[in-house]
């Protein structure tokens, strides 16, 4: 297959959003002195807000809540489940998280070599992710990528989120693409893998955990260096 155009996702693919997440975290946790308001392990704050943030993504991706939804909620949630009474203390939290996470550059191992592979080989990259428009515009300058990509295509400009059919319409019309001509790469197997496949684009499943699915994506990788003798 010849592809013109690769749709990539940013979070989880592309950006580290664990590490740059636990930095940010860990930052909050020791400004914020939450020892002193009764959150006792920066691990356990780390790992609450990660598993909490990532089921309140899955409902995002399903149609369940809202953007505002996470981000009012997901610091409550977490004092919640730490059993920590303070929740008064979440805005204020939730508030400085967003201003230092788009802030961290860190990138999954063979990004950033993947993306100078490609733009070599002349393709014409987009991004095409669910999270907010300034926010992933500010990860893609901190982390140096966004000159590799000629459109960024979010939820809040396209009027819909991935997995809806509507967002890579919308990406294919920005980017002068076709189906056929056009490969998504991403870690989500319900918004990027799925979402694109049923629109009738390839897709390639950013795997490093090696979950399997009864469906097959187009390419299935472990490592984005694989993608290289795939493009």
């Amino acid at each position: 297959m010849t592809y013109k155009h690769l749709f990539f996702d940013l979070d989880h693919t592309l950006w580290d959003f664990e590490r740059n997440s636990a930095e940010s975290l860990t930052d909050i946790y020791h400004n914020f002195e939450l020892i002193n308001h009764g959150v006792m392990s920066l691990g356990d704050f780390v790992r609450a807000f990660l598993e909490i943030n990532t089921q309140l993504w899955n409902d995002f991706d399903r149609g369940l809540i809202a953007h505002t939804y996470i981000r009012e909620h997901r610091f409550r949630l977490v004092f919640e489940a730490l059993k920590v009474e303070n929740v008064a203390f979440g805005s204020a939290l939730g508030e400085e998280y967003l201003k230092l996470l788009p802030q961290k550059a860190h990138l999954l191992d063979g990004a950033v070599a993947l993306l100078e592979y490609c733009a070599n080989k002349n393709y014409q990259l987009h991004i095409v992710t669910n999270g907010f428009d300034s926010i992933q515009a500010s990860k893609m300058q901190s982390s140096g990528i966004h000159h590799y990509f000629q459109h960024v295509v979010t939820n809040e400009r396209a009027g819909a989120k991935k997995p809806d059919a509507q967002i890579f319409a919308y990406a294919l019309q920005a980017a002068g693409a076709q189906p056929q001509e056009s490969l998504m790469i991403g870690d989500n197997w319900e918004a990027d893998i799925m979402g694109a496949l049923r629109f009738g684009i390839d897709a390639a499943f950013y795997n490093p955990k090696k979950v399997s699915f009864e469906t097959k994506p187009t390419y299935d990788v472990q490592h984005l260096d694989e993608l290289k003798s795939i493009l």
